[in-house]
Parts: C-alpha cells; structure tokens; sequence
C-alpha cells in the first residue's frame, strides 16, 4: 500500500467516535497524572494499562498513545507555575517557564509549551510514516 492509501485507512479509523473519545479521555487522564511530581509517561502508561483491558486493540493503543502524549505535557504544567519538575524531560521547562510565571506570563509560557509539544508530535509522526515502510 502507498503513503496516501495508508494515510487513508489511518484516518477511517481515527475518526470513528468511539476512537477520538478514547485518545481525548487518555490526553485528559494524561494531564492529570502528569501533574504529579514523580510519574513520568511509561510509568503512567505500566499503571493505567488495565484501563484498556475490555476495549477494542485500536481503542486501547489510542487510549494509551492519549495516556502518553498527555503526560508529557502535564509534566510542564508543574515545572512552570511551581518550578517542580516532575520528571527530567520537564527539568529544563523550569529554567524559563517559570521566569516567564514570576513576570506574570505564565499562560504565555503554557501556551508555547503545549503548542511546541503539539508541533514537535506531529513532525515526528510525519517522519515516521515516511520512513514507517523501510524500517
């Protein structure tokens, strides 16, 4: 199969509602957990995992892939606002988020995290189906 009919077939699947309340509930449940200080992504992914027991596989990896991308972000909330990072990939959001906070900007400081998070997934999800077919 080509990239686009890939890319179709990807899509079919993501968009069916039972789907997109799963990944929406997983970034959800992601952020919450990642508030706290000590939990980094794989272990919130080993911790909810019987969450997805009973679901259908595509269900459950949506979920969790939710569960994961959430958590990372959730780290920086903490790092920003209390300069307690959480985990080490949210240690070095303390250095200027929380400047940023002092000054009264930490919305700012928020938003560019979780717009440079967004930015940064979908580049590496580009890439990956790019190359997906030769790995």
């Amino acid at each position: 199969m080509s990239l686009w009919e890939n890319l179709w077939a990807g899509f079919s699947l993501v968009f069916q509602p039972q789907n997109l309340l799963a990944t929406v509930s997983g970034q959800v449940i992601g952020v919450i957990v990642g508030l706290l200080p000590g939990i980094n992504a794989s272990m919130a992914v080993s911790i909810l995992l019987p969450l997805s027991f009973g679901l259908p596989p595509i269900t459950a990896l949506m979920l969790l892939a939710g569960i994961y991308m959430g958590t990372m972000y959730g780290g920086s909330i903490t790092s920003i606002l209390m300069r307690v990072p959480g985990t080490s990939t949210a240690a070095v959001i303390c250095l200027d988020g929380y400047e940023l906070t002092r000054q009264g900007r930490a919305g700012l400081a928020l938003g560019i995290t979780a717009i440079g998070s967004f930015i940064a997934g979908t580049f590496s999800l580009l890439v990956l189906m790019i190359f997906a077919p030769t790995l």
